[in-house]
């Protein structure tokens, strides 16, 4: 075995088509959280060689383009990229900024059709959405995605039921495409775990929530570090009837613990409280409230509490009160006990996994030399 091959250069460990594709130092993705992925964060990630997406499901229409601006200014270049959904009103402007200012990547959920798939193409912005299921990964690939995330279910908010580490092999083996990991990814080991597994890199929301760069305010960041317990960072049906993994708070266990007619009115009372974001007026909580005496307060309950999903995540995510709104979180926020900045954490990841796969190496190597020695002894 060659001096280099035993010696490896520890940048080269964490040199994947990741790193190559999006022009970032290292493997490592800042995912598009709601009212948290905003220009700031996603500067902090870039200038500590990371790669980071500002959450354009969440950004006001009208201040969209400013951030944009903000990073290219302070970053000196369009090297991030760009999250929405093809739902949200803006969804046309957020494919014209992506393309007009030529972003590096962009991505999402419920994704784009091909023709909008293709106009990113031609413009040269990488299309890398995210999944949680192996069906959706594919079809994704099918659609003309350039690079996919797959998120197991230990990751936060709406999540999918598949670990991570049963989702990573099943879609590398049916894609030909980089896979980038998801869920549970906190730490160097993770990510030397994630890269000897074959994927290109790994992606964090949580752990870059969890940062002094965050916007998030200091009662609710509070709330993420005295999270120790992964059970406590559950997953819920009571939202929206979707599967949405947060921390456990007062709101949630209220919300579960309530009857169907119970949990109807406090939708209702949460839209009220809120009437003007929720655009709910007396007249409106009336009828809501008669269509569900006639059919499923349950349902019903549901429909509300998913409107109100915007003003409950603000409330906790924005105004800074976590006991009154929800905390969506990956159960990695139990293994996270202080906030760090995303320099030091991107750097202290990228030192631990290169630590782990130098040991891997070498382990190779001490084979190699261990081999031959053997041979000798058997031929005297």
């Amino acid at each position: 075995m060659s001096h280099s091959a035993m010696n490896p250069d520890f940048s080269a460990l964490l040199r994947t088509p990741l790193t190559e594709r999006l022009g970032c130092r290292y493997p490592i993705i800042q995912t598009a959280m709601g009212w948290v992925a905003d220009a700031n964060l996603v500067i902090a990630t870039t200038k500590a060689g990371g790669f980071g997406f500002l959450a354009g499901a969440t950004i006001d229409a009208d201040k969209i383009e400013g951030e944009i601006q903000k990073v290219i200014a302070a970053t000196g270049g369009s090297n991030f990229g760009l999250n929405f959904h093809m739902f949200q009103e803006n969804a046309a402007q957020c494919v014209d900024l992506a393309i007009q200012y030529k972003l590096r990547a962009v991505s999402y959920g419920r994704g784009p059709d091909k023709k909008t798939i293709a106009r990113f193409k031609e413009a040269g912005v990488l299309c890398i959405p995210t999944v949680g299921a192996l069906k959706h990964a594919i079809k994704a690939v099918e659609l003309g995605a350039d690079m996919i995330t797959i998120q197991g279910g230990e990751g936060g908010g709406h999540t999918g039921g598949v670990p991570t580490t049963i989702l990573l092999p099943q879609v590398l083996a049916a894609v030909k495409v980089p896979v980038i990991a998801a869920g549970g990814y906190s730490t160097g080991r993770g990510l030397a775990a994630a890269l000897a597994a074959g994927a290109a890199g790994i992606a964090m929301g949580t752990r870059f929530l969890m940062t002094t760069d965050s916007p998030t305010p200091p009662a609710t960041l509070d709330r993420y570090v005295k999270v120790d317990d992964p059970q406590k960072v559950r997953v819920t049906l009571a939202v929206d009837g979707m599967r949405h993994r947060m921390i456990e708070n007062p709101f949630i266990n209220r919300l579960e613990a309530a009857s169907p007619l119970g949990r109807l009115m406090i939708a209702l009372r949460s839209a009220w409280q809120w009437k003007q974001q929720t655009g709910m007026s007396f007249g409106h909580m009336l009828g809501v409230f008669r269509q569900a005496v006639k059919e499923d307060p349950g349902a019903v309950s549901q429909t509300v509490m998913s409107a109100n999903q915007p003003v409950l995540l603000q409330r906790s995510m924005v105004e800074g009160y976590p006991d009154e709104g929800i905390l969506p979180s990956g159960q990695v926020a139990a293994a996270i006990g202080k906030l760090e900045s995303c320099e030091e954490v991107i750097h202290g990841i990228a030192a631990e996994a290169e630590a782990c796969l130098a040991a891997l190496y070498s382990r190779l190597g001490d084979a190699a030399c261990t081999e031959p020695c053997k041979e000798t002894v058997a031929v005297a």
